[in-house]
């Protein structure tokens, strides 16, 4: 949860005729990172064809996806003053 970190690294990933994505918080940049670099060589090797995801917050709580039906992989940072978060995916603006 949000409340809890004054920023978190989400890391979203967009799926195959869904208007909703799916994402996944870390604490660290670090961590984000590695989660998103391990999702990107997942989907370019094509193994494994199901992939689950992690709650760090929570053990209990997973979601696995077929790999097959992610099309997009996002990452960015978001706050917890003022709600304010980066901007997700490209844009002129900063």
């Amino acid at each position: 949860m949000i409340g809890f970190y004054s920023t978190v690294y989400i890391v979203e990933l967009a799926l195959k005729l869904s208007p909703f994505p799916l994402s996944v918080q870390r604490k660290n940049l670090e961590d984000a990172q590695i989660l998103y670099r391990h999702l990107r060589e997942t989907l370019e090797k094509g193994n494994p064809r199901l992939l689950e995801l992690t709650c760090e917050q929570v053990d209990e709580k997973k979601v696995t996806v077929l790999t097959s039906e992610v099309i997009a992989i996002q990452i960015y940072e978001k706050t917890a003053s003022g709600g304010g978060s980066k901007r997700p995916g490209f844009s002129f603006e900063s």
